[in-house]
């Protein structure tokens, strides 16, 4: 039987290094694809269209919005970010795990859509550290960040519809455990019912023999 692949969210609050986790997740193991999201955002320094994100216009992405062409999709510090569809489908179909890097929103949108998504949430160690790693990031103003900040308040009240809490204070400790918890999910009973049912099957078969 065909192994089937797993959704993964990731959230995290803005500075948490979710992203940096993701890249090493990927660069380990080969059973994981990222989904690229689209977003209205400006590029930062370094970012490539289809690599980091789907850069889009404003009318490009509710376009998208439109024509149902995102699994999620939510407004964060006045931009759009949503995840496409279909790669997510065509992955998934492949036997890969798919993570998704989103903000709480889109996470709890998943949920509802797709209710056996495992849901990861990434936290530094303590707030003082939170900020430290915006404002020694030097990619944006201090009132971008004080809004960050401000979210971070608002995404902390939401943790507790996630399935684990992982604190990121040492990169290569919180990758594996990552790693560790996405394949364990693999062993859900839920997950495995198409094989136990087989399985049980079999063993009927044996007792009529």
């Amino acid at each position: 039987m065909e192994k089937k692949g797993i959704l993964v969210v990731v959230s995290g609050f803005s500075g948490s290094g979710k992203g940096t986790i993701m890249k090493e997740l990927l660069s380990r193991y080969d059973n994981y694809a990222l989904s690229v999201s689209a977003t209205t955002r400006n590029p930062r320094e370094g970012e490539q269209d289809g690599r980091e994100y789907f850069f889009k216009t404003r009318e490009e992405f509710e376009e998208m919005i439109a024509s149902d062409a995102l699994i999620e999709y939510a407004c964060y510090v006045e931009n759009y970010y949503g995840t496409p569809r279909a790669y997510v489908e065509e992955q998934l179909a492949l036997g890969k795990d798919v993570i998704l890097e989103i903000e709480i929103q889109g996470a709890l949108q998943i949920r509802k859509r797709f209710p056996d998504t495992l849901l990861l949430f990434i936290s530094p160690p303590d707030a003082r550290t939170l900020e430290k790693r915006l404002v020694g990031r030097g990619t944006e103003s201090m009132d971008v960040i004080e809004n960050r900040l401000s979210r971070a308040v608002e995404e902390a009240e939401g943790i507790e519809s996630y399935d684990y809490f992982i604190i990121n204070d040492d990169l290569n400790t919180c990758v594996e455990q990552v790693h560790r918890l996405i394949q364990g999910e693999h062993s859900r009973v839920s997950r495995s019912l198409e094989l136990i049912n087989e399985i049980r099957t079999e063993l009927k078969e044996f007792q009529k023999g």
